[in-house]
């Protein structure tokens, strides 16, 4: 797929969560598979814990201890 050359990509990062692309895109993994999305904001996994890698499951929000007030 190429961008629209009078309108680039959108792509927010946020630190604490996924990568945010505007759509559709294509994702070459590693491996040199594709995975491809056609939806309007795809939500890429940067901390490697997604189920359904490269695309975001909200793994990277699981709690911890830490999170659920133990001492």
């Amino acid at each position: 797929m190429a961008n629209s050359p009078e309108r680039p990509r959108r792509v927010t990062i946020d630190p604490d969560g996924p990568m945010l692309v505007e759509g559709p895109v294509e994702v070459v993994c590693a491996d040199g598979t594709v995975a491809t999305s056609r939806r309007f904001t795809a939500a890429i996994c940067t901390c490697r814990r997604s189920r359904i890698y490269p695309w975001c499951d909200t793994s990277h929000r699981r709690r911890t201890d830490r999170d659920q007030g133990a001492t």
